[in-house]
């Protein structure tokens, strides 16, 4: 993939050049509450995951990854970690990382 110092036009119209983007969900985690510091050291393990909040066996985290799918597939895997009763998507946004360094 060309850098933004590479670009050159024919690359731009042929759709060459694809910035890259980040996905970035949160999801709610219910579990049993005898549970929940467990799963808490599970989930903080997990790359690319954060735990936000615990609260009445409900473990709000925020996940970032390459693509929906990578998302979707640590979520399952969430979904069957030993303790866990669901695991839901709540809000999913993509950012393009050019975006994100423009704001620093």
């Amino acid at each position: 993939m060309a850098n933004r110092h590479d670009l050159d036009r024919r690359s731009f119209l042929t759709g060459r050049v694809v910035a890259p983007v980040v996905h970035i969900s949160s999801a709610v985690v219910s579990a049993f509450p005898a549970r929940c510091a467990e799963l808490v050291e599970r989930l903080s393990a997990l790359p690319g995951t954060e735990v936000h909040r615990v609260e009445n066996g409900k473990i709000v985290i925020v996940m970032e990854a390459g693509s929906s799918g990578e998302l979707g597939s640590r979520l399952a895997g969430i979904a069957l970690m030993d303790g866990v009763l669901s695991a839901n998507m709540v809000f999913e946004q993509i950012d393009s990382l050019d975006d994100r360094g423009a704001e620093t």
